[in-house]
């Protein structure tokens, strides 16, 4: 929303307009999740093309400045308060190269639902969406939210990548798991019993694991139980089977927010979780849980992702 808002200030009486958008080599030192340069030039052209935007054209930026010291053509520049001081910066580079200074066009911040200024790198967080708005409505995370009958078939259908393996030798499908995991990646989120006991038995211990001592709804037996103990620490919440609580949330939430490993145990049930952890997680972490007789299923939170778990929340009955 804060780039459309600097883009419509732009494109408001303006003959042409340069937008310069940062290459990968230097947008991936602020962030290894920023979206490629190829995607973000791809977004310009698309809000152009939505916004009467003919006269806009876009060129790569392969440093702070760009063209904007030496422009010969340009007249003005748009910044927000946070990056006027570069744009002074450039009009003092302008007069020693015997140019007119350029009018520095300021836009306002956009404040997000949480008060603060939206930014790409709270979205990247996970805390706002693109439009600054939470992920979770005030009515889901106050309430206790039941999944309705016409979702179970959608539901079981795994939200990520299979990776296939015999039931009795977990370790095969999660060695496939972890193999394909991304370079570049946040926490790494393991769901159910089976699937966090086998990280542990494999020496990784996952950055949040959430445990409810059952397997295919029934209760394990003390040896195949998880080991507590490998954990910094331990948070508890109860969530019934086909429901998700604000108990389950707030767990979620101080277990995201902790920089130590944490285990949680669930009274109940953990097999929705999922859709909560995507729409809280930052950009990049990476979901792990088991596929009944198939193997295990990796999910790595993307926008996409956090969109389309929102819409599957909206769809649960509110109790």
């Amino acid at each position: 929303m804060g780039h459309n808002l600097l883009l419509s200030a732009a494109l408001r009486n303006s003959n042409t307009v340069e937008v310069h958008v940062t290459v990968d080599s230097i947008a991936s030192q602020k962030s290894p999740f920023v979206e490629s340069y190829d995607n973000r030039v791809e977004n310009v052209l698309t809000w152009a093309s939505k916004n009467k935007g003919n006269n806009i054209k876009v060129f790569p930026l392969n440093d702070s400045y760009g063209p904007a010291p030496k422009h010969s053509t340009a007249d003005s520049i748009v910044a927000t308060e946070e990056t006027r001081s570069s744009c002074e910066l450039i009009n003092d580079m302008r007069r020693d190269n015997g140019l007119q200074p350029l009018e520095i066009i300021t836009v306002p911040h956009i404040i997000d639902f949480h008060g603060e200024i939206l930014s790409s790198s709270r979205i990247r967080s996970g805390i706002v969406d693109t439009d600054g708005n939470p992920w979770l409505s005030e009515e889901l995370r106050g309430s206790i939210v039941k999944m309705v009958p016409n979702l179970d078939n959608e539901l079981k259908t795994p939200m990520g990548k299979i990776f296939q393996g015999p039931e009795d030798i977990p370790e095969i499908a999660m060695s496939s798991a972890l193999e394909n995991l991304p370079e570049n990646r946040a926490s790494l989120v393991a769901v159910g019993d089976v699937t966090v006991k086998t990280l542990l038995d494999m020496e990784i211990i996952p950055d949040i694991g959430l445990v409810d001592g059952m397997t295919k709804r029934a209760s394990l037996c003390e040896e195949d139980l998880v080991d507590a103990t490998l954990f910094d620490e331990v948070l508890y919440a109860k969530n019934p089977a086909g429901r998700l609580t604000p108990s389950l949330l707030e767990s979620l939430e101080k277990a995201i927010s902790m920089q130590s490993s944490v285990i949680i145990h669930v009274d109940g049930e953990e097999d929705l979780a999922p859709l909560y952890i995507h729409c809280l997680a930052p950009i990049g972490t990476v979901v792990l849980y088991g596929q009944p007789s198939q193997g295990v299923v990796s999910q790595i939170t993307t926008l996409d992702v956090k969109t389309r778990c929102r819409e599957l929340l909206s769809l649960f009955e509110v109790l």
